[in-house]
Protein backbone atom coordinates (compact mmCIF):
# COMPACT_ATOMS: atom_id res chain seq x y z
CA UNK A 1 0.00 0.00 0.00
CA UNK A 2 1.22 3.26 -1.04
CA UNK A 3 2.40 6.09 1.84
CA UNK A 4 -0.25 8.55 2.90
CA UNK A 5 1.84 11.35 1.52
CA UNK A 6 1.58 9.51 -1.86
CA UNK A 7 -1.54 9.30 -2.26
CA UNK A 8 -3.78 10.52 -4.65
CA UNK A 9 -6.35 13.14 -3.87
CA UNK A 10 -9.81 13.78 -5.62
CA UNK A 11 -10.70 17.17 -6.32
CA UNK A 12 -13.22 16.69 -4.02
CA UNK A 13 -11.01 15.59 -1.21
CA UNK A 14 -10.91 18.93 0.47
CA UNK A 15 -14.91 19.02 1.11
CA UNK A 16 -15.31 16.07 2.07
CA UNK A 17 -12.09 15.12 4.34
CA UNK A 18 -13.54 16.96 7.45
CA UNK A 19 -16.97 14.64 7.46
CA UNK A 20 -15.58 11.19 6.83
CA UNK A 21 -13.11 8.47 7.24
CA UNK A 22 -10.53 7.68 4.42
CA UNK A 23 -8.66 4.52 3.60
CA UNK A 24 -6.20 4.24 0.66
CA UNK A 25 -7.94 2.88 -2.60
CA UNK A 26 -6.42 1.99 -5.60
CA UNK A 27 -3.58 4.65 -4.99
CA UNK A 28 -5.95 7.63 -3.82
CA UNK A 29 -7.30 8.45 -0.67
CA UNK A 30 -11.05 7.75 -0.76
CA UNK A 31 -13.95 8.11 1.86
CA UNK A 32 -15.28 4.07 2.83
CA UNK A 33 -18.26 6.26 5.19
CA UNK A 34 -19.87 9.57 6.36
CA UNK A 35 -22.56 8.50 8.47
CA UNK A 36 -22.02 5.15 8.75
CA UNK A 37 -22.62 2.40 5.82
CA UNK A 38 -25.86 0.94 7.04
CA UNK A 39 -27.17 4.63 7.64
CA UNK A 40 -25.60 5.84 3.70
CA UNK A 41 -27.22 2.29 2.27
CA UNK A 42 -30.78 3.01 3.15
CA UNK A 43 -30.40 6.76 2.37
CA UNK A 44 -29.63 6.30 -1.25
CA UNK A 45 -32.70 3.13 -1.38
CA UNK A 46 -35.21 5.84 0.17
CA UNK A 47 -33.79 8.90 -1.00
CA UNK A 48 -31.02 9.96 -2.53
CA UNK A 49 -27.03 10.28 -1.78
CA UNK A 50 -23.88 11.55 -3.65
CA UNK A 51 -20.60 9.51 -4.72
CA UNK A 52 -17.56 11.30 -5.22
CA UNK A 53 -16.12 8.82 -8.02
CA UNK A 54 -12.84 11.13 -9.53
CA UNK A 55 -10.80 8.27 -8.73
CA UNK A 56 -12.46 6.73 -12.15
CA UNK A 57 -10.40 7.05 -15.49
CA UNK A 58 -11.52 8.35 -18.78
CA UNK A 59 -10.03 7.27 -21.78
CA UNK A 60 -10.90 9.10 -25.24
CA UNK A 61 -10.54 7.48 -28.50
CA UNK A 62 -10.75 9.56 -31.93
CA UNK A 63 -9.73 9.46 -35.49
CA UNK A 64 -11.67 7.91 -38.34
CA UNK A 65 -10.14 4.32 -37.08
CA UNK A 66 -11.87 5.23 -33.39
CA UNK A 67 -14.60 2.75 -33.89
CA UNK A 68 -12.83 0.02 -35.63
CA UNK A 69 -9.90 -0.17 -32.34
CA UNK A 70 -13.03 0.14 -29.49
CA UNK A 71 -14.85 -2.62 -31.50
CA UNK A 72 -11.95 -5.00 -31.56
CA UNK A 73 -11.38 -4.45 -27.85
CA UNK A 74 -14.43 -4.84 -26.11
CA UNK A 75 -16.39 -8.03 -26.42
CA UNK A 76 -20.02 -5.72 -26.68
CA UNK A 77 -20.83 -4.10 -30.34
CA UNK A 78 -20.14 -0.28 -29.87
CA UNK A 79 -21.52 -0.39 -33.51
CA UNK A 80 -25.08 -0.12 -32.37
CA UNK A 81 -24.40 2.81 -30.49
CA UNK A 82 -25.63 6.54 -31.86
CA UNK A 83 -24.56 9.59 -30.52
CA UNK A 84 -25.58 9.99 -26.96
CA UNK A 85 -25.36 6.32 -25.81
CA UNK A 86 -23.71 4.04 -24.12
CA UNK A 87 -22.81 0.47 -22.99
CA UNK A 88 -20.91 -1.75 -20.55
CA UNK A 89 -18.37 -4.00 -21.81
CA UNK A 90 -15.63 -6.39 -20.74
CA UNK A 91 -12.31 -5.75 -22.13
CA UNK A 92 -10.32 -8.88 -22.55
CA UNK A 93 -7.45 -11.01 -23.61
CA UNK A 94 -6.34 -13.16 -26.28
CA UNK A 95 -7.36 -16.33 -23.79
CA UNK A 96 -11.02 -14.82 -22.81
CA UNK A 97 -9.60 -12.83 -19.52
CA UNK A 98 -10.63 -9.82 -18.42
CA UNK A 99 -8.61 -6.95 -18.03
CA UNK A 100 -11.24 -4.44 -16.80
CA UNK A 101 -14.82 -3.71 -17.37
CA UNK A 102 -15.64 -0.45 -18.92
CA UNK A 103 -18.34 2.25 -19.84
CA UNK A 104 -18.45 3.48 -23.01
CA UNK A 105 -19.89 6.28 -24.37
CA UNK A 106 -20.02 7.30 -27.85
CA UNK A 107 -19.93 11.21 -29.06
CA UNK A 108 -20.49 12.43 -32.59
CA UNK A 109 -16.96 12.33 -33.27
CA UNK A 110 -14.85 10.17 -30.46
CA UNK A 111 -15.33 7.41 -27.79
CA UNK A 112 -14.98 8.53 -24.13
CA UNK A 113 -14.16 5.06 -22.17
CA UNK A 114 -14.55 4.98 -18.07
CA UNK A 115 -12.19 2.87 -16.97
CA UNK A 116 -11.72 1.86 -13.37
CA UNK A 117 -9.14 3.20 -11.11
CA UNK A 118 -6.22 0.37 -10.54
CA UNK A 119 -6.98 -0.10 -14.24
CA UNK A 120 -5.72 3.40 -15.85
CA UNK A 121 -2.46 2.67 -16.34
CA UNK A 122 -3.20 -0.43 -17.93
CA UNK A 123 -5.89 0.64 -20.33
CA UNK A 124 -4.17 3.59 -21.72
CA UNK A 125 -1.57 1.26 -22.56
CA UNK A 126 -3.65 -1.89 -24.12
CA UNK A 127 -6.04 0.64 -25.98
CA UNK A 128 -2.85 2.55 -27.33
CA UNK A 129 -1.06 -0.27 -28.11
CA UNK A 130 -3.89 -1.51 -30.38
CA UNK A 131 -4.65 1.79 -32.12
CA UNK A 132 -4.34 1.58 -35.94
CA UNK A 133 -4.48 4.12 -38.48
CA UNK A 134 -5.06 7.77 -37.28
CA UNK A 135 -6.90 6.46 -34.24
CA UNK A 136 -5.34 8.34 -31.18
CA UNK A 137 -5.89 6.90 -27.36
CA UNK A 138 -5.30 9.23 -24.97
CA UNK A 139 -5.62 9.44 -21.04
CA UNK A 140 -8.09 12.29 -20.22
CA UNK A 141 -8.34 11.13 -16.80
CA UNK A 142 -7.04 14.25 -15.13
CA UNK A 143 -9.49 16.34 -17.04
CA UNK A 144 -12.40 15.39 -14.86
CA UNK A 145 -13.48 14.74 -11.44
CA UNK A 146 -17.10 12.55 -11.33
CA UNK A 147 -19.80 13.16 -9.24
CA UNK A 148 -22.46 10.74 -9.02
CA UNK A 149 -26.33 11.45 -7.54
CA UNK A 150 -28.18 7.95 -7.00
CA UNK A 151 -31.25 7.39 -5.90
CA UNK A 152 -35.20 7.03 -6.54
CA UNK A 153 -35.55 10.69 -5.80
CA UNK A 154 -32.55 11.44 -8.08
CA UNK A 155 -33.93 12.93 -10.89
CA UNK A 156 -36.71 15.77 -9.02
CA UNK A 157 -33.59 16.69 -6.81
CA UNK A 158 -31.61 17.28 -9.75
CA UNK A 159 -34.04 18.84 -11.94
CA UNK A 160 -34.24 22.24 -10.61
CA UNK A 161 -30.24 22.71 -11.07
CA UNK A 162 -30.23 22.05 -14.95
CA UNK A 163 -32.49 23.39 -17.76
CA UNK A 164 -32.07 19.91 -19.35
CA UNK A 165 -35.13 17.96 -19.21
CA UNK A 166 -34.23 15.08 -16.85
CA UNK A 167 -37.08 12.62 -18.47
CA UNK A 168 -35.40 12.59 -21.63
CA UNK A 169 -32.54 11.15 -20.59
CA UNK A 170 -32.66 7.47 -20.59
CA UNK A 171 -30.91 4.88 -19.14
CA UNK A 172 -27.55 4.38 -20.60
CA UNK A 173 -27.67 7.58 -22.08
CA UNK A 174 -25.99 10.74 -22.08
CA UNK A 175 -26.17 14.96 -22.84
CA UNK A 176 -24.12 17.58 -22.39
CA UNK A 177 -25.65 19.98 -20.55
CA UNK A 178 -24.59 22.26 -17.64
CA UNK A 179 -26.30 21.77 -13.59
CA UNK A 180 -25.51 24.82 -11.14
CA UNK A 181 -24.83 26.83 -14.54
CA UNK A 182 -21.24 24.75 -15.02
CA UNK A 183 -21.09 22.75 -18.54
CA UNK A 184 -20.54 19.30 -17.69
CA UNK A 185 -21.71 15.79 -19.19
CA UNK A 186 -24.46 14.05 -17.62
CA UNK A 187 -25.17 10.50 -17.87
CA UNK A 188 -27.72 7.97 -16.64
CA UNK A 189 -26.28 4.61 -15.50
CA UNK A 190 -25.25 3.59 -12.31
CA UNK A 191 -23.94 1.55 -9.86
CA UNK A 192 -26.54 1.44 -6.92
CA UNK A 193 -29.19 -0.46 -9.11
CA UNK A 194 -31.39 3.16 -8.01
CA UNK A 195 -32.23 5.76 -10.67
CA UNK A 196 -29.34 8.52 -10.69
CA UNK A 197 -27.15 10.06 -12.90
CA UNK A 198 -23.03 10.81 -12.60
CA UNK A 199 -21.53 14.37 -13.84
CA UNK A 200 -18.38 14.82 -15.51
CA UNK A 201 -17.00 18.08 -14.78
CA UNK A 202 -14.21 20.08 -15.13
CA UNK A 203 -11.96 19.50 -11.65
CA UNK A 204 -11.87 23.24 -10.66
CA UNK A 205 -15.32 23.40 -11.15
CA UNK A 206 -16.17 19.91 -8.97
CA UNK A 207 -16.41 21.21 -5.59
CA UNK A 208 -18.53 24.21 -6.23
CA UNK A 209 -21.11 21.78 -8.01
CA UNK A 210 -20.72 19.25 -5.43
CA UNK A 211 -21.75 21.78 -2.67
CA UNK A 212 -24.30 23.27 -5.31
CA UNK A 213 -26.14 19.71 -5.21
CA UNK A 214 -25.65 19.01 -1.88
CA UNK A 215 -27.59 22.33 -0.88
CA UNK A 216 -30.32 21.30 -2.87
CA UNK A 217 -30.87 18.20 -3.10
CA UNK A 218 -30.27 17.79 1.19
CA UNK A 219 -28.47 14.59 -0.03
CA UNK A 220 -25.95 13.31 2.02
CA UNK A 221 -22.29 12.16 0.90
CA UNK A 222 -21.59 8.40 0.66
CA UNK A 223 -18.40 6.34 0.94
CA UNK A 224 -17.27 3.31 -0.69
CA UNK A 225 -18.32 1.07 2.15
CA UNK A 226 -21.84 1.47 1.08
CA UNK A 227 -20.91 1.64 -2.46
CA UNK A 228 -19.75 -1.81 -2.17
CA UNK A 229 -23.08 -2.99 -0.55
CA UNK A 230 -25.19 -1.33 -3.29
CA UNK A 231 -23.72 -2.93 -6.12
CA UNK A 232 -23.91 -6.27 -4.48
CA UNK A 233 -27.16 -6.39 -3.26
CA UNK A 234 -27.90 -5.83 -7.32
CA UNK A 235 -25.02 -8.09 -8.42
CA UNK A 236 -23.10 -5.71 -9.72
CA UNK A 237 -19.64 -6.85 -10.46
CA UNK A 238 -16.67 -5.83 -8.97
CA UNK A 239 -13.07 -5.54 -10.58
CA UNK A 240 -10.42 -7.11 -8.93
CA UNK A 241 -13.00 -9.05 -6.49
CA UNK A 242 -15.86 -10.78 -8.64
CA UNK A 243 -13.53 -10.59 -12.03
CA UNK A 244 -10.38 -9.57 -12.96
CA UNK A 245 -7.24 -11.68 -15.32
CA UNK A 246 -8.25 -14.77 -14.04
CA UNK A 247 -11.55 -15.03 -14.74
CA UNK A 248 -13.65 -14.97 -18.09
CA UNK A 249 -17.44 -13.57 -19.32
CA UNK A 250 -18.70 -16.60 -19.69
CA UNK A 251 -18.17 -18.03 -16.02
CA UNK A 252 -18.87 -14.42 -14.24
CA UNK A 253 -22.45 -14.38 -15.73
CA UNK A 254 -21.54 -11.80 -18.33
CA UNK A 255 -22.35 -13.43 -21.19
CA UNK A 256 -24.91 -10.69 -22.39
CA UNK A 257 -22.48 -8.73 -22.66
CA UNK A 258 -20.76 -10.66 -25.72
CA UNK A 259 -21.84 -9.65 -29.25
CA UNK A 260 -20.71 -12.88 -31.21
CA UNK A 261 -22.29 -12.02 -34.47
CA UNK A 262 -20.29 -8.66 -34.65
CA UNK A 263 -16.91 -9.79 -36.21
CA UNK A 264 -14.22 -10.47 -34.29
CA UNK A 265 -12.87 -9.44 -31.43
CA UNK A 266 -9.89 -9.60 -29.06
CA UNK A 267 -10.56 -13.33 -26.79
CA UNK A 268 -13.55 -13.98 -29.15
CA UNK A 269 -11.97 -17.60 -30.08
CA UNK A 270 -11.27 -18.26 -26.19
CA UNK A 271 -14.53 -17.53 -25.62
CA UNK A 272 -16.53 -19.37 -28.21
CA UNK A 273 -14.49 -22.53 -26.77
CA UNK A 274 -15.83 -22.04 -23.31
CA UNK A 275 -19.19 -21.71 -24.38
CA UNK A 276 -19.04 -24.69 -26.38
CA UNK A 277 -16.96 -26.76 -23.96
CA UNK A 278 -18.97 -25.57 -21.27
CA UNK A 279 -17.23 -23.42 -17.96
CA UNK A 280 -15.98 -25.51 -15.05
CA UNK A 281 -17.37 -23.01 -12.61
CA UNK A 282 -20.10 -20.29 -12.45
CA UNK A 283 -20.36 -17.25 -10.47
CA UNK A 284 -23.19 -17.30 -7.88
CA UNK A 285 -25.39 -15.76 -5.30
CA UNK A 286 -25.54 -17.30 -1.98
CA UNK A 287 -27.26 -16.50 0.95
CA UNK A 288 -26.21 -17.53 4.63
CA UNK A 289 -28.97 -19.65 6.40
CA UNK A 290 -26.88 -19.88 9.85
CA UNK A 291 -24.73 -16.78 11.20
CA UNK A 292 -22.40 -15.34 9.74
CA UNK A 293 -21.12 -13.62 6.99
CA UNK A 294 -19.25 -15.15 4.18
CA UNK A 295 -15.52 -12.69 2.92
CA UNK A 296 -13.74 -12.17 -0.37
CA UNK A 297 -11.89 -15.27 -0.60
CA UNK A 298 -13.35 -17.47 1.64
CA UNK A 299 -13.66 -21.01 1.04
CA UNK A 300 -16.52 -22.95 -0.01
CA UNK A 301 -17.43 -26.72 0.55
CA UNK A 302 -19.81 -29.18 -0.42
CA UNK A 303 -22.03 -30.85 2.69
CA UNK A 304 -19.49 -33.58 2.27
CA UNK A 305 -16.29 -31.50 2.66
CA UNK A 306 -15.59 -31.57 -0.67
CA UNK A 307 -14.14 -27.98 -1.85
CA UNK A 308 -16.14 -25.93 -4.30
CA UNK A 309 -14.88 -22.68 -4.67
CA UNK A 310 -14.65 -19.46 -2.96
CA UNK A 311 -16.32 -16.41 -1.99
CA UNK A 312 -15.30 -13.09 -4.12
CA UNK A 313 -17.83 -10.69 -2.40
CA UNK A 314 -19.96 -10.91 0.71
CA UNK A 315 -21.63 -8.72 2.84
CA UNK A 316 -24.69 -8.02 5.57
CA UNK A 317 -27.55 -6.49 3.07
CA UNK A 318 -29.15 -3.62 4.95
CA UNK A 319 -32.11 -3.90 2.46
CA UNK A 320 -32.50 -7.84 3.01
CA UNK A 321 -30.95 -7.70 6.66
CA UNK A 322 -29.44 -11.00 5.84
CA UNK A 323 -26.05 -12.28 5.20
CA UNK A 324 -24.99 -12.64 1.16
CA UNK A 325 -22.47 -12.46 -1.46
CA UNK A 326 -21.31 -14.40 -4.68
CA UNK A 327 -18.79 -16.88 -4.83
CA UNK A 328 -16.88 -19.05 -8.00
CA UNK A 329 -18.61 -22.32 -7.58
CA UNK A 330 -17.62 -25.93 -9.33
CA UNK A 331 -20.21 -26.53 -12.05
CA UNK A 332 -23.00 -29.21 -11.15
CA UNK A 333 -22.87 -27.48 -7.90
CA UNK A 334 -24.45 -23.79 -8.72
CA UNK A 335 -28.03 -24.32 -9.37
CA UNK A 336 -30.28 -22.28 -7.33
CA UNK A 337 -30.93 -24.33 -3.83
CA UNK A 338 -27.93 -25.98 -3.88
CA UNK A 339 -26.48 -25.68 -0.39
CA UNK A 340 -23.20 -24.86 0.82
CA UNK A 341 -20.54 -24.70 3.82
CA UNK A 342 -18.75 -21.42 3.65
CA UNK A 343 -15.56 -21.73 6.34
CA UNK A 344 -15.26 -18.89 8.07
CA UNK A 345 -12.25 -19.22 10.10
CA UNK A 346 -12.17 -22.50 11.84
CA UNK A 347 -15.47 -23.49 11.77
CA UNK A 348 -18.27 -23.96 8.05
CA UNK A 349 -21.56 -22.49 8.04
CA UNK A 350 -24.59 -23.18 6.15
CA UNK A 351 -25.38 -21.20 2.72
CA UNK A 352 -27.51 -21.95 -0.22
CA UNK A 353 -27.17 -20.96 -3.77
CA UNK A 354 -29.68 -18.03 -4.49
CA UNK A 355 -31.26 -16.49 -7.62
CA UNK A 356 -29.37 -12.62 -8.05
CA UNK A 357 -29.96 -10.02 -8.51
CA UNK A 358 -30.74 -10.06 -4.61
CA UNK A 359 -32.38 -7.08 -5.17
CA UNK A 360 -34.02 -4.28 -8.27
CA UNK A 361 -34.16 -0.77 -7.38
CA UNK A 362 -35.61 2.24 -9.07
CA UNK A 363 -33.25 2.21 -11.79
CA UNK A 364 -35.34 3.14 -15.41
CA UNK A 365 -34.23 0.81 -17.96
Amino acid sequence: MAGADTLKKTPLHEVLAGSGRFIEFAGWTMPVEFAGIVAEHKAVRTHSGMFDLSHMGELEVRGTGAQDVVQRLVTNDVSRLEPGAALYSPVCRADGNILDDILVYRFPDHFMLVVNASNIDKMTQWFGSHARGDAQVKNKSDDYALIALQGPQAEPLLQPLTKHDLSTLKYYHFAEAAVADVPLILSRTGYTGEDGFELYVAPDKAAGVWKRIAEVTKSQPIGLGARDTLRLECRYALYGNDIDETTNPVEAGLSWTIRWDKGEFIGREALLAVKTEGVSRHLVGFKMEESGIGRHGYPVKSLEGVDLGYITSGTFSPTMDEALGLAYIRAGHHSIGTELDVVIRNRTARARVAKTPFYKGSVKR
